[in-house]
């Protein structure tokens, strides 16, 4: 590999429009790696673009830096990441999409129902939680989210 196949960190923030910072920051936590040229400088490889342009979709979409980590560690490492590599690791993403989706669509679906009512409160809704069974089960909106809580034992 010749060197000019190498980005400094400067070319690879003005390529993906990342700071530096978030670029040392990724490299930090083992998104992308850097090798050091003779001068310490360090220099990325031109795939990291598109790894860099993953990561910036990725956590738009809600995915954690761990989860982006573990997707990421499936690519090759050495080499760009071919059409093929990209099909495997988005079909991942496609399901945790259609989850949040349809997570998103009961959100909305039952937002009406539930705030609606104009009680606010789950501790009174008899119709969605007698007893304030959701209770028991600790805090959120459970029933927006689809949990159902476990019975409480009377």
């Amino acid at each position: 590999m010749k060197p000019t196949d190498r980005l400094s960190i400067g070319q690879l923030a003005d390529r993906t429009g990342l700071s530096v910072s978030a670029i040392r920051y990724y490299e930090t936590q083992n998104l992308i790696e850097s090798e050091r040229n003779s001068g310490g400088q360090r220099r990325f490889l031109r795939s990291d673009i598109r790894r860099l342009s993953f990561v910036q979709i990725t956590q738009q979409f809600g995915f954690s830096i761990e989860q982006i980590r573990t997707l990421l560690d499936t690519l090759p490492h050495g080499r760009t990441p071919n059409k093929a590599d990209w099909r495997r690791i988005s079909r991942s993403i496609r399901m945790h999409l259609d989850s949040r989706i349809e997570t998103l669509e009961r959100l909305r679906d039952n937002l009406d129902g539930c705030i609606g009512c104009g009680c606010l409160s789950l501790r009174k809704c008899a119709l969605y939680n007698p007893d304030d069974q959701a209770g028991a089960n600790g805090v959120g909106p459970r029933y927006l989210l689809g949990e159902r809580p476990k019975p409480v034992a009377k």
